[in-house]
């Protein structure tokens, strides 16, 4: 189905978002009123510029209070829309959206209503234009759609349909099925927006908390499984207000708001991408520095050696059990420290995981690579992140020149035993920039296949963190996205990898031994763990010891510690015992204090 976007879900002039939604593969727009008044070009060029664009203006909105009101107010309100009209035809809009009234004037008249409504149409009709009325989940008397349907079906005009919008409906607690008794060709216009389930008032959730199909908990693939079943036959718009998309970069705004729609359609059996490729593992974390010293010392004090070099490529390739850190300290490395840029995620089909990503709008990114290097296909993810796709350890089984590994470029060096204190990579924690958590949650859900869990609520000494992990199905892939308190906090994101142990207090004494810096935990942690859980002197006086961090639930338990930041990236020593699946998100408020007690300028 084609797809189209209201400017109002853009941040930019109305230029910008023309361009952005153009890029992004958008096939047209609503055009918000405000955007048109703002706009120095007038309604024929900004015609123009939609049609050099390739986009159809498939909507003009809003046109507001207009119905059940006195006839000396309605007459005010044919004179406005008489000027809007002419307006649209300048602009080459033929649809209008009319909002049910939130006038104080309007009354409670369901024929009054109709009649109005119906004399609008007539005018509209003069001029080429159809009118979609929209019930407002905060409209005086009509807040419903079906009760918006009964106003249109009064009216009985072929210049009035209805709009749906999927927020008013859902937000109400509306039930969707009714849709399928509205005949398909008297649905105007359908918009679509999403939201996080909040009790607070609808006007403000709307206003403020809309986000793009999948990033919420409202079911919009099965509203518009009921809009397709009444035979709609318009395009998907979306509708999105939200305070974070108004100051983010319109560009990447757009591309994630067309991924929504991508896989809304996959999800309704609309269109056919080629199917998501769940990873198996993680092949590899890749780090980048512009000084191998201190980061070496650390991966050294964990446990890590360094068992091969690139070929033709500063790369280290650090080894403890499974778990495997690339070194680079090429041109890509930044001056403010070590952090991490790549990771490798082992894929039963490689290729196929790299167009499912691609058919969902990830940036492919190329690739800079020697005739004899293996290749490797990798895209780009919301905040930068490379992710590559590796053959899984059967794919690229010896005697399966088809599926080259990517070890294959790498040199083996001599080095010391595997103490194997470390089995492998647990999770990796990504921070986000402040604007773009929701797209990472549907991005890593979408492109990667991966399950997202609910998002958690993380209490930090300067703001509150969000923090939401994906996952595949038996935990050998954990990706933690978080964002921080503020915009500000970008510039500082932290990242980090988590190894997994089956003896944390083992692997945090030597850690420490090998002149490692643990993250120290405040006493008050320990008395208050005294009191939660039942534990010997010894034990506790060992956690105080390694700062060790505990939790537990119905499944299992989960012991923890942290080096100190290295750059932007710090590492993290977990304990899974029982079916422990979580992160310990109770004591991250304590972790976070901690770190800001030690990070420079404190």
């Amino acid at each position: 189905m084609r797809t189209s976007i209201a400017t109002v879900s853009l941040s930019g002039s109305l230029t910008e978002k023309l361009t952005a939604a153009a890029r992004a593969g958008f096939d047209g727009v609503e055009i918000f009123e405000n955007d048109l008044l703002a706009s120095p070009l007038l309604p024929e060029e900004i015609r123009a510029r939609t049609a050099d664009l390739g986009l159809s203006i498939d909507l003009y909105q809003p046109m507001r209070d207009i119905e059940a009101v006195p006839q000396e107010e309605f007459a005010r309100n044919l004179r406005r829309a008489r000027h809007k009209f002419e307006l649209m035809g300048r602009l080459g809009a033929d649809t209008v959206l009319v909002c049910s009234s939130v006038s104080p004037l309007a009354v409670d008249d369901d024929a009054l209503a109709a009649g109005q409504l119906r004399q609008l149409a007539d005018l509209a009709q003069d001029f080429g234009i159809r009118v979609a009325y929209e019930a407002l989940a905060w409209g005086r008397h009509v807040s419903t759609y079906d009760h918006a349907w009964r106003i249109v079906e009064a009216a009985d005009h072929p210049s009035l349909g209805t709009c749906l919008d999927s927020f008013h409906i859902l937000a109400r607690g509306s039930d969707p099925k009714g849709i399928e008794d509205i005949p398909g060709e008297k649905i105007f216009f359908l918009q679509l927006a999403d939201a996080p389930l909040m009790a607070m008032d609808v006007l403000q959730w709307s206003r403020h908390y809309r986000c793009f199909p999948g990033q919420g908990g409202f079911d919009i693939a099965g509203l518009l499984g009921h809009v397709v079943r009444a035979g709609y036959q318009g395009p998907l718009s979306l509708e999105v207000f939200n305070d974070v998309f108004r100051q983010a970069e319109a560009g990447p705004t757009a591309v994630d708001a067309r991924r929504s729609l991508l896989v809304l359609q996959e999800e309704t059996g609309l269109a056919t991408p080629p199917a998501p490729v769940v990873p198996t593992g993680v092949a590899f974390a890749e780090l980048v520095t512009p000084d191998v010293v201190p980061v070496s010392a650390v991966l050294g004090a964990l446990g890590f050696t360094r068992t091969a070099r690139h070929r033709s490529k500063p790369v280290d390739l650090w080894q403890q059990g499974e778990a495997r850190v690339l070194v680079n300290t090429g041109p890509a490395a930044r001056r403010d420290g070590t952090a991490l840029a790549a990771i490798g995620l082992e894929s039963p089909d490689p290729a196929a995981a790299a167009r499912r990503a691609e058919s969902l709008l990830a940036p492919v990114l190329p690739r800079r690579r020697a005739l004899e290097d293996a290749p490797l296909d990798a895209v780009a993810a919301p905040d930068g992140t490379e992710l590559f796709f590796c053959a899984s350890n059967e794919l690229a089984a010896p005697g399966r020149p088809e599926h080259p590994t990517w070890t294959s470029d790498f040199e083996p060096v001599e080095h010391g035993p595997d103490p194997r204190r470390v089995a492998r990579i647990d999770h990796l924690a990504l921070t986000q920039p402040w604007h773009q958590f929701d797209e990472a949650a549907l991005f890593h859900h979408s492109v990667l296949g991966l399950s997202a869990q609910e998002s958690v609520d993380v209490a930090d000494p300067y703001g509150l963190h969000r923090s939401r992990a994906v996952t595949n199905s038996d935990g050998t892939v954990r990706i933690a996205l978080s964002v921080g308190p503020a915009p500000s906090d970008d510039g500082a994101r932290a990242q980090h990898i988590a190894f997994a142990t089956d003896d944390v207090v083992t692997a945090a004494r030597c850690f420490r031994d090998a002149s490692g810096r643990i993250l120290r935990m405040p006493a008050n942690y320990y008395d208050d763990l005294a009191a939660r859980f039942e534990f010997t002197d010894a034990e506790l006086a060992t956690y105080r010891e390694l700062g060790i961090l505990y939790d537990r639930d119905t499944d299992g338990e989960f012991r923890h510690c942290y080096t100190e930041t290295v750059g932007r990236v710090f590492f993290e020593l977990v304990q899974r015992d029982g079916g422990y699946r979580g992160y310990g998100a109770q004591n991250a408020p304590v972790r976070l204090a901690a770190q800001h007690a030690v990070r420079p300028g404190r």
